[in-house]
């Protein structure tokens, strides 16, 4: 066989003198790093740094070093672009990886600061004050009407008819995760940990598994290109249907999920044969103008009884027409997934280098949709690698309802984001199909940890809210005012509508 160009990424270095020779490392591992022979022998080429045997090592005694060539410096041609022709050349293949964008790109979240207030406004304790995070998804009235109520008072009610909404209890989703890409354990942490919160997982494009019925009350159900487990049955298990259109790390292209990880009971879930690829087609092709998509919309509306329907698109440059079309099409809300956001599987020249931020795309949506006066129709969710509270309080600063996480919701269950979802070997048993390593993840244990990263980040909300001087997370939705820019450009400033600091 050719000798191969490409040095391991990272060096795997056990010190025998504190080694048990228990072989932990050899069991825990999904990459098939370690052979054992009287004590374990690391292969370095196999290392995806997932840090699943540094844990679980009883003697402590193993760490992942990430290995430093000394390659001639070249600002034009990085080692990552070099290791990649290397690879290529010897595949021929396209270069697919997992998780989201890891490009340095310009993170406008970390350049926008939130204002506070202290004595004119003062703030709100959080602890002693009622803070109201509860959120509803959906077409809202335009008016409200006041008329006598006969007993010398007034009334108001709706100046027109009040659809159908979906309740948040925290302006927080998870993202969509078909079953497939993750492991059924996965799946059912997330929809325990939703009932838990008062929120929605999503089912993504696999299908719901018999198992998750009992929580389909905080399921969001969804409808992509290939169809995969859509039938009448699994529309009316969901509290909504989301269309996806796209996703934001693989705007423009569809899905590819591997007949490796079509085990029987995915086949059952999806509706497919096991063992064959589950291929879904970039276009939907019974979608071609927002009149086709308007037909989709109340077709799924009246098989579901008119449940809320959202539709899923990636943030590309014309989002903002895009999203006026959606909302006009009738949606209830409109799901924007940012070029940061994480996949299962992607060509990473598509990851890295289509799509634009988030952060501009819910301020363009947002001007957009009030500035054609439809804002009131339609819920912004905003995704796309949401790091933490504070990225959450600036999204709906910026315009959005709620948000959705994804990347988020693994790292808590484990992920150390090694970008290898697409293989199968998530040793982690995240992102894998393999028996021996779904089982790692209890859903019991991963529904607490879920629960209390929601937890977490609802109290932070309150308390950024406190100090914004507002006591309901409308307040603060879409006040840019309550923004400012620190290290943007004025033109980006323009697009945010927002003030840069000190103005």
């Amino acid at each position: 066989m050719p000798m191969s160009l490409i040095q391991p990424a990272f060096r795997v270095h056990i010190d025998y003198d504190k080694c048990h020779k228990c072989g932990r490392c050899v069991q825990q591992c999904g990459w098939s790093v370690y052979t054992f022979n009287g004590r374990p022998f690391p292969d370095d080429s196999r290392c995806r740094a997932c840090h699943r045997c540094v844990t679980y090592c009883p003697a402590h005694c193993i760490s992942i070093q990430k290995n430093e060539l000394a390659l001639r410096e070249n600002p034009n041609w990085m080692p990552g672009l070099r290791q990649n022709i290397w690879r290529q050349a010897e595949s021929g293949g396209v270069m697919l990886t997992g998780m989201g964008n890891d490009k340095p790109y310009l993170s406008i979240f970390d350049h926008l600061v939130l204002d506070a207030c202290q004595v004119t406004n003062p703030s709100i304790d959080p602890l002693r004050e009622p803070m109201e995070l509860r959120t509803y998804l959906g077409c809202k009235p335009d008016r409200v009407e006041v008329e006598p109520n006969g007993r010398g008072g007034f009334r108001v009610r709706p100046g027109t008819g009040l659809e159908k909404n979906v309740r948040l209890d925290t302006p927080i989703m998870f993202s969509p995760m078909s079953y497939g890409s993750v492991s059924l354990n996965v799946h059912k942490s997330l929809a325990m940990a939703a009932e838990r919160c008062g929120i929605l997982m999503n089912t993504g494009e696999g299908g719901l598994h018999a198992d998750l019925y009992p929580y389909q009350d905080n399921v969001i159900v969804q409808v992509a290109s290939g169809r995969f487990g859509v039938n009448p049955e699994y529309l009316n298990r969901g509290v909504a249907i989301e269309i996806k259109v796209g996703q934001g790390a693989k705007p423009g292209i569809g899905g590819h999920l591997p007949g490796e990880k079509i085990n029987r009971e995915v086949s059952v879930t999806r509706m497919i044969p096991q063992g064959t690829d589950a291929i879904s087609p970039a276009p939907h092709h019974d979608i071609y103008s927002i009149e086709d998509l308007k037909q989709l919309i109340y077709s799924l509306k009246e098989a579901s009884g008119y449940k809320p329907v959202g539709v899923k698109i990636a943030t590309v440059h014309n989002v903002a027409a895009i999203a006026s079309g959606i909302v006009r099409a009738g949606a209830d809300y409109v799901y924007l997934d940012g070029f940061k956001g994480g996949t299962g599987a992607a060509p990473s020249i598509i990851r890295d280098h289509i799509g634009i931020p988030i952060e501009i795309a819910i301020a363009a949506v947002d001007t957009r949709l009030r500035a054609e006066g439809i804002r009131n129709r339609a819920s912004i969710v905003a995704a796309g690698s949401i790091r933490s509270s504070a990225d959450l309080a600036k999204a709906i600063a910026l315009g959005a309802d709620a948000v959705a996480i994804g990347s988020a919701t693994l790292m808590a269950l484990g992920c150390h984001l090694c970008q290898g979802c697409h293989t199968g070997n998530c040793s982690w048993g995240l992102t894998t199909q393999k028996p021996e390593l779904t089982r790692r993840v209890d859903p019991e244990w991963g529904a607490e940890r879920l629960t209390n990263l929601v937890h977490a980040w609802s109290h932070e909300l309150q308390e950024i809210l406190g100090a914004l001087g507002v006591n309901a997370v409308e307040s603060l939705r879409g006040s840019r005012e309550r923004l400012r820019a620190v290290g943007l450009d004025a033109q980006t400033c323009e697009i945010l509508d927002v003030k840069p600091a000190g103005r």
